[in-house]
C-alpha cells in the first residue's frame, strides 16, 4: 500500500468508526426507550456487536443502490443515512416516524434512501431484492440491490430460490448474511452442520466471500469487491461472522449462553477493534476519540427526547396508506359509537 492509499484507508477507518459508534449509541438509546415504557409493541431486536456488517457493507453501496433488512435492522438503516430522530420516533410509534408509527422497530422503510423495507419474517425480505435487481437490469439502471438477513435465514428455502434466480438471470444483487451465531436461542452449529455459508452460495454460481465482523475494514473490502462485480451483472454473497452481545429480543436474558461464552464473544467488539486500530496507526488520539464519542452520545440522547415528546398518530391515521387517495375509508369504531350515542343521523 502506497502513502496515498494508506492515507485514504486511515481516513475511511475514522469515518467507519464514527458510523459504528453512532449505531452502538443509538441502539443503547433504543434499549433505554424500551425500559422507560415508551416503545411501541413489546419486541425490540438490538444489533449491538454487529456494527461492522452495517457500516462496512453500506460504505460499499452507491447512491442509487437499494436494500432490504430483517428484524434486526436499525444499524443498517442508520449506516445508510437515516435520520436517528425519525427512526426513534418510529420505534416509539409516533406520527413523525418514518412510517408514521405504523412500522415500529421491525418494519421501517424509506424509498428515498433505497430502503425497500424491513421484514420480521425470517428471510422475508430476501426475494424483494431479486425483483429490484430484475428491474434494474430491465431498465438498464446502474443500481445494485442488497438483502441483509441473519444466519437463521440460511435454513429458509426462499433464500436458495432467490440465489438461484439471481445467478441464473445475472442480476445486480448481493446477499449479505449477518451471522451473529444465534437464531433466537439456537446456536448456529446446532442448526446446521456447516456454517461456511459462502460455500453454499458458490454452488449456485454466485461470487462469494466471508469476512470477520470484528474488522470493519475487512468487511468493507469484501463487500466492495462483491458490490462492484454485482454492478456488472455478477451477483454475490457475503457472510459476516460476528457475535450478538445481547439476547434475541430486549427481554431475552440469554439463559442458553454461558457467561464465559459471552465474555469471549464480546472480545470481538468491532467498535473497540476499530478504536484500537485508529490509535495504533496514530490516526486519532484518545482525546479526539473521546470528544467524538461525547458528540455522538449527545446526538443520540436527543433521539429519546424527540421520540417521547413527539405526537402519537391521530386515530383516523390508521387507515392512511391503506386506501387509495380520495377513497373514503371506514369509520373508526370509537367515532361510530360516539355518533350513535350522541343520536346523530347515520
Amino acid at each position: 500500500m502506497n502513502d496515498a492509499d494508506a492515507a485514504g484507508s486511515n481516513s475511511r477507518l475514522l469515518a467507519l468508526y464514527r458510523t459504528m459508534r453512532r449505531i452502538r449509541s443509538f441502539e443503547e438509546r433504543v434499549g433505554e426507550l424500551f425500559v422507560r415504557g415508551e416503545s411501541a409493541g413489546s419486541m425490540l431486536h438490538l444489533s449491538i456487536g454487529e456494527e461492522a456488517a452495517a457500516a462496512g457493507v453500506c460504505a460499499a453501496m452507491g447512491d442509487d443502490d437499494t436494500f432490504t433488512t430483517h428484524h434486526r435492522g436499525h444499524g443498517i438503516f442508520l449506516a445508510r443515512g437515516a435520520d436517528p430522530n425519525r427512526m426513534m420516533a418510529e420505534i416509539a410509534g409516533k406520527e413523525s416516524g418514518y412510517c408514521r408509527g405504523k412500522g415500529g422497530s421491525m418494519h421501517i422503510a424509506d424509498m428515498t434512501l433505497g430502503h425497500l423495507g424491513a421484514n420480521a419474517i425470517v428471510g422475508g425480505g430476501i426475494p424483494a431484492v431479486v425483483g429490484a435487481g430484475l428491474s434494474n437490469r430491465h431498465f438498464r439502471r446502474d443500481g445494485v440491490s442488497i438483502a441483509f438477513f441473519g444466519d437463521g435465514a440460511m435454513q429458509q428455502g426462499i433464500l436458495y430460490e432467490s440465489m438461484n434466480m439471481a445467478a441464473l438471470w445475472d442480476l445486480p444483487v448481493v446477499f449479505v448474511c449477518v451471522n451473529n451465531q444465534y437464531g433466537m436461542g439456537t446456536r448456529v452449529d446446532q442448526a446446521t452442520r456447516s456454517s461456511a455459508f459462502e460455500e453454499r452460495a458458490r454452488v449456485f454460481g454466485l461470487n462469494a466471500a466471508a469476512a470477520d465482523g470484528a474488522d470493519v475494514e475487512e468487511v468493507l473490502a469484501a463487500a466492495q469487491e462483491l458490490v462492484d462485480k454485482a454492478r456488472t451483472g455478477k451477483p454475490g454473497f457475503l457472510s459476516v461472522s460476528c457475535y450478538r452481545f445481547f439476547g434475541h429480543a430486549r427481554m431475552d436474558k440469554s439463559p442458553y449462553r454461558s457467561e464465559e461464552e459471552e465474555i469471549e464473544g464480546r472480545r470481538r467488539d468491532p467498535v473497540k477493534h476499530a478504536r484500537a486500530t485508529l490509535a495504533e496507526r496514530g490516526i486519532s488520539d484518545e482525546a479526539v476519540l473521546e470528544a467524538l464519542d461525547r458528540e455522538i452520545a449527545k446526538e443520540m440522547d436527543t433521539t429519546v427526547d424527540f421520540a417521547v415528546r413527539a405526537a402519537a398518530p391521530p386515530l383516523p391515521a390508521m387507515f392512511r396508506d391503506v386506501y387509495a387517495d380520495g377513497e373514503t375509508g371506514p369509520e373508526p369504531l370509537r367515532a361510530r359509537l360516539d355518533r350513535i350515542l350522541s343520536g346523530s343521523a347515520a
